[in-house]
C-alpha cells in the first residue's frame, strides 16, 4: 500500500453521545414499613390538595387566592396585594424547613411528599391495576399492537387523563371560586386563562408522572444537584452496608458460603428502585430516598434467615464506624441543625406575632392634584385628599376620622365613613387649617382612623398639608 493510500484511508470515527439513552424503568411494587408510610403521605397530601377548595368558611371558600378581586382568603384572614411580605416570609420558612429536613434526613421530602413523587406513585398505582405487575407490563410492552393491547393501554391513558384534568381543575379552583368554576364548566363559559391552566397543568401532570418520571428527578429538578451542599457525614441517607454485604454472591445448596457476605446478589433493590439505580454503588444524586430498596432487602433477609438492615437508613459516619442507632440519633443534634432550627423558630415566632397583631385595616392617602390648596370663605386654607380604606375584616365597619399636625387643623364635613366587608372604599376628605398655623409649603400632618366600637383597630398614616 502506497503512502497516498495510507493518507486516503479514513480512521473509524467513534460516536460520543452527550446524553444517556433512556431505558424504561419497570419498577416492581413492594410492600413494607416504609411503603406504608408513603401510602399514608400520598393519600394525606392529596386529600388536602383535592379537598381544601371545597371547604367553606364564612359562606365563602375557605382558601382562595382570588386574582380577579385581588384578595387572598385564608380561613378567617383576608390578605391584599400589600400583604405580600407574608408570602415572602412563608417562602423563607418553607426554605429553612427544607434545609433542616435535608440536613437531618436527606431527601426525605423527595421520597414521600414531593409532588413529582406523589403523582408518579398515583399513576403507577393505576398502571399496576390496569396492566398488572412488573412482568406483565414488560410482556405487554413487547407484545404486538392488537385489540387487547389497545384496550389496556387506552384504559390506562384514559384514567391518567381524568386524574390529570381533575388535578388541573383543582389547581384553578384555588384561584377561581369553585362554585363559579363548576358553573363555567357546565355552561361552557370557561375563560381563556382558566382553560389554559387546567389543560397546561393537567398536561404536565400527565407528561411528568406518566412518561418522564425519574427523568424529572434526574435532569430537571435542581434539588438533586445542590443537595450535596446541605449534606454532611451525619445526614441520614439510604445506605448499603458493604462491610456486611461484600463479597456478594448467590447461595447455592452445598456451596461454601463462609467467605460470602450477606448480600445474595438478588438484584431486587434495583428492580424496585423508581429511578433505576443500584444502591450498592453508594450514595447517588438520583436516589430520592423512598426506601423501597430497604423494604425489599429486609424481606429478602427474612427469607434467607439473615438479620435485617443490610440496606437501611444510616449516615456515612455510622457506616464507617459501625455506630448504633443511638449513636446516630445523638449526632443529629449538631451545629448546622441547631442553626437551621433556631432561625426557623425565630422567623416563625416573629411572623406569628405580627400576623396575630396585624391591624385588619389599610389606608392609602392620595392628594387631589387638580387643587393643591385653596382658600375657603372663612379665610382658612383647604387641601383635598382622596382616602382609600381597605377593610380586611369580613364584617362591615364604620370608621372615625381624625387629623392632627397643625394648630386648628380639622376635617371639613363628615368625619365618619362606612366601609363594606373585605372591600375597598374610596372617598374625598377636605382638611382645613388657618393660614398662620404652619410654614409656607409642605407641612407634615397625620390621619388617624379608628373603628367605632373597637379601639384596637386604629391606623395612623402620614400626609402633607400645603400652605400657600
Amino acid at each position: 500500500m502506497t503512502q497516498a493510500d495510507n493518507q486516503n484511508k479514513q480512521e473509524p470515527v467513534a460516536e460520543v453521545s452527550l446524553y444517556e439513552k433512556r431505558k424504561k424503568i419497570y419498577a416492581k411494587r413492594v410492600r413494607g414499613f416504609f411503603d406504608n408510610w408513603r401510602i399514608i403521605l400520598v393519600l394525606l397530601t392529596q386529600v388536602i390538595f383535592y379537598g381544601t377548595p371545597w371547604l367553606v368558611w364564612n359562606d365563602r371558600q375557605a382558601i382562595l387566592f382570588h386574582l380577579v378581586e385581588r384578595k387572598f382568603y385564608l380561613f378567617g384572614l383576608v390578605f391584599w396585594p400589600q400583604d405580600v411580605i407574608y408570602l415572602a416570609v412563608l417562602l423563607i420558612i418553607s426554605a429553612y424547613a427544607l434545609f433542616l429536613v435535608t440536613a437531618v434526613a436527606g431527601r426525605l421530602f423527595c421520597g414521600y411528599a414531593c409532588p413529582q413523587t406523589v403523582y408518579t406513585q398515583l399513576f403507577m398505582w393505576i398502571e399496576n391495576w390496569v396492566e398488572g405487575d412488573r412482568n406483565a407490563r414488560m410482556k405487554l410492552d413487547k407484545a404486538p399492537l392488537d385489540a387487547r393491547k389497545l384496550r389496556i393501554k387506552g384504559t390506562k391513558f384514559l384514567l391518567w387523563g381524568i386524574l390529570s384534568l381533575w388535578t388541573g381543575f383543582t389547581l384553578v379552583g384555588y384561584f377561581t371560586p369553585m362554585d363559579e368554576l363548576i358553573n363555567n364548566v357546565v355552561t361552557n363559559s370557561l375563560g381563556p386563562w382558566e382553560t389554559l391552566w387546567i389543560f397546561l397543568y393537567g398536561g404536565f401532570t400527565f407528561l411528568f408522572a406518566g412518561f418522564m418520571r425519574e427523568q424529572v428527578c434526574k435532569y430537571m429538578c435542581p434539588y438533586a444537584r445542590f443537595q450535596s451542599v446541605m449534606f454532611d457525614p451525619d445526614t441520614l441517607i439510604i445506605t448499603y452496608d458493604p462491610a456486611r454485604g461484600e463479597p456478594r454472591g448467590i447461595r447455592k445448596k452445598g456451596a461454601d458460603i463462609s467467605k460470602l457476605g450477606d448480600c445474595v446478589d438478588c438484584g431486587q433493590c434495583v428492580v424496585v428502585c423508581p429511578t433505576g439505580i443500584d444502591i450498592r454503588n453508594g450514595l447517588q444524586y438520583e436516589c430520592i430516598g423512598c426506601a423501597a430498596c430497604v423494604d425489599v432487602c429486609d424481606q429478602v433477609m427474612d427469607k434467607v434467615g439473615l438479620p435485617r438492615g443490610l440496606v437501611r437508613y444510616s449516615t456515612e459516619n455510622a457506616m464507617a464506624k459501625q455506630e448504633s442507632s443511638a449513636d446516630i440519633l445523638s449526632h443529629m443534634v449538631r451545629p448546622r441543625v441547631l442553626v437551621y432550627t433556631a432561625i426557623l423558630i425565630l422567623i416563625t415566632i416573629i411572623a406569628g406575632y405580627f400576623l396575630v397583631n396585624r391591624i385588619p385595616l389599610k389606608m392609602d392617602i392620595i392628594r387631589d392634584r387638580s387643587t393643591l390648596a385653596r382658600e375657603a370663605d372663612d379665610g382658612s386654607i383647604e387641601n383635598v385628599f382622596m382616602l382609600q380604606i381597605m377593610n380586611t375584616t369580613e364584617l362591615p365597619q364604620r370608621y372615625k376620622l381624625a387629623v392632627d399636625g397643625l394648630d386648628g387643623l380639622k376635617i371639613s364635613g363628615e368625619d365618619t365613613v362606612d366601609a363594606k366587608a373585605a372591600g375597598l372604599t374610596s372617598f374625598n376628605v377636605v382638611v382645613a387649617a388657618p393660614p398662620e398655623s404652619g410654614k409656607r409649603g409642605s407641612n407634615p400632618i397625620h390621619f388617624t382612623i379608628t373603628a367605632e366600637g373597637n379601639a384596637d383597630i386604629t391606623l395612623r398614616e402620614k400626609a402633607s398639608f400645603l400652605l400657600p
